[in-house]
Formats: structure tokens, C-alpha cells, sequence
């Protein structure tokens, strides 16, 4: 069979699903290839991740005998086969990422948040899925892709897989700080990363005592690898957006401003997100009221 795959959201990120698809087809001796509308194919696969929010759908003709729509952007029920979720990807496809492996060790999360999906898709109880090496072979780097690894009820074996790779692991989605425990900080001081990521989505949550009990287990020293996503403008106001980072930088955390549906948002949000993310004017302006953009040349200083 000729197959052909296309990347709707582009090739910016590696798309997991048609890794696994190309993995699959070649296995069986299948033509596997980039869309090409030169050509006609005998199937092809569309894989979407996002909606019309953060990316456009295909808007080409594709010339097949059949077509096959996946992922989150086109909805929630079209999902891959057992022997073809399970099976190790195609790296191949995108060469630019090379050394560097995707996955899921679980899946699901308890939280239901209003603005992710994952309750609905993958469930509200997190479980393990996979182990290590259905996605790793030795590569230096991984990005894991799960939802809330911490509440997992096997993070301690799963950790510690990625504690014995010895790779640089970067937990692309954070880590849940409601759930860290002494326990589990000794286990993730065991794995290599450059970075911990956490988020503090909603402003009515007290995190800070989890912050603060944290830094007490914790082996990461650096306010800069202890970074903190901040959602704004869903459900909060300036003044909750500005307590959660300046909370925050008072702790030892890093924070970093997530806009939800940036081209909704208000002025002084993208001026916030500016100023919190871009570290150069966030030090040298401690207070977000002095901070004036015009201010500043290319190279983050005064003029």
C-alpha cells in the first residue's frame, strides 16, 4: 500500500500518533511518506492535535482511496489501535528532533480542569499505559508527555525507569505540587532534568504551602530550574494574575504566564506575560506597574 501522512498542525513539534502510524505500515512492508499532491495514494492519515484556536485545519485536496482523521483537534473518539499505540515510533519522520524520545508513560488525570481535555479523553484516574522502552532506546533526551505522572499509583516504578535511563528528562506537561511528597521528591532528585515544571491554574488554590514545603525536599537549588506556568485569562483578574507571581518569585519559584486564547485576551495581560517571560526585564524591573515597553531597546536595555 502507498500511504501518505500529513502533519496538519505542521512540523514545529513531532506528532506522536504518525510516528506510531508509520512504525505500523512499514512493518508490514507498506510505502510510507509525507503527503505529496503529486501523488495518489492508497490511504492517507490526517492528525490534528489542535483546534481552530491554536492552528488551521487542512484546507488542500488529497487524492486517496481513503482518508483517516485523528487526534484532539478533530475530536475525541477516532483513537489509534491497540498494535498501533503500543509500537515503537518512527523517529525517522522528523529527523530535526533526533536523540530526543516522545511518549506517555500514563495517562489521565483526576483534576478535571475546565480548560484541558485530558479528564474527558484519557479519563479522570491517572494510569500507567507503557513502560520505558516502548518509546526510549538509549536517545539523551525525553519528553514525557503525561498529564499528572504524580498521580499515578505506579510513579515510583515509573520514575524510576527514567532515573535509570540516565537521560535528560523534561516533563513537558509540569508536575502536579499538590502531590509531591518526600517520597516522591527523592525519587525525582534522582532523575536527570534541566528543569521542573509546576503550574498554578486556578487563583483560588492556595499553592504556596505546597511551594514552600517543596523547596524543604527538594534537591533542585536553582530558582531556575523551579519553574511555575501561571494561567491568565481564564477566570482571573489582573490582581490574582499579579499575586500568584509575585507569591511566587517571593517563594523561589520561577513563574511563567500562559495565556488561554491569547487573541481574547486584554492588553494588560499580554504586557504582563512581556514582562514575566522575557527573564531580562523581569529582574531588572522588580515591580509590573514601572514596567514600560517602549522603554526598551532590541536588546532588553533602557534607552
Amino acid at each position: 500500500m502507498k500511504i501518505g501522512l500529513i502533519d496538519v498542525d505542521g512540523h514545529r513539534w513531532p506528532n506522536l500518533c504518525l510516528m506510531k502510524i508509520s512504525a505500523y505500515h512499514k512493518a508490514r512492508g507498506d510505502m510510507v511518506e509525507w503527503y505529496d499532491g503529486r501523488r495518489h495514494y492508497d490511504l492517507v492519515y490526517m492528525s490534528r492535535v489542535f483546534t481552530d484556536s491554536y492552528s488551521k485545519d487542512y484546507t488542500g485536496t488529497v487524492h486517496a482511496d481513503n482518508i483517516v482523521k485523528g487526534g484532539t483537534g478533530y475530536g475525541l473518539v477516532n483513537r489509534l489501535p491497540s498494535k498501533m499505540e503500543h509500537i515503537y515510533p518512527d523517529y525517522s519522520l522528523y529527523p530535526q528532533f533526533a536523540g530526543c524520545a516522545y511518549g506517555f508513560l500514563s495517562r489521565g488525570c483526576p483534576r478535571g480542569c475546565g480548560f484541558c481535555i485530558v479528564g474527558e479523553k484519557e479519563g479522570k484516574k491517572t494510569v500507567a499505559v507503557a513502560d520505558l522502552p516502548e518509546f526510549w532506546s538509549g536517545e539523551k533526551k525525553i519528553k514525557l508527555l503525561d498529564a499528572n505522572l504524580l498521580a499515578c499509583p505506579d510513579w515510583k516504578r515509573l520514575l524510576g525507569q527514567l532515573a535509570e535511563s540516565g537521560a535528560m528528562v523534561d516533563f513537558t506537561q509540569g508536575l502536579d505540587i499538590r502531590l509531591m511528597t518526600p517520597e516522591k521528591a527523592d525519587a525525582l532528585n534522582c532523575v536527570r532534568t534541566k528543569m521542573l515544571h509546576f503550574a498554578w491554574d486556578n487563583p483560588e488554590d492556595d499553592l504556596i504551602p505546597y511551594f514552600k514545603r517543596f523547596l524543604e525536599i527538594t534537591s533542585v537549588k536553582d530558582y531556575r530550574k523551579r519553574r511555575v506556568y501561571v494561567l491568565t485569562n481564564y477566570g482571573s483578574t489582573h490582581e490574582q494574575d499579579l499575586y500568584r507571581i509575585y507569591a511566587l518569585r517571593e517563594t523561589g519559584f520561577d513563574p511563567y504566564v500562559m495565556v488561554y486564547e491569547k487573541t481574547t485576551a486584554p492588553p494588560v495581560t499580554r504586557k504582563l506575560q512581556r514582562w514575566v517571560n522575557n527573564k531580562r526585564f523581569f529582574h531588572a524591573v522588580p515591580d509590573f506597574q514601572d514596567f514600560d515597553p517602549a522603554g526598551w531597546g532590541k536588546k532588553g536595555a533602557l534607552k
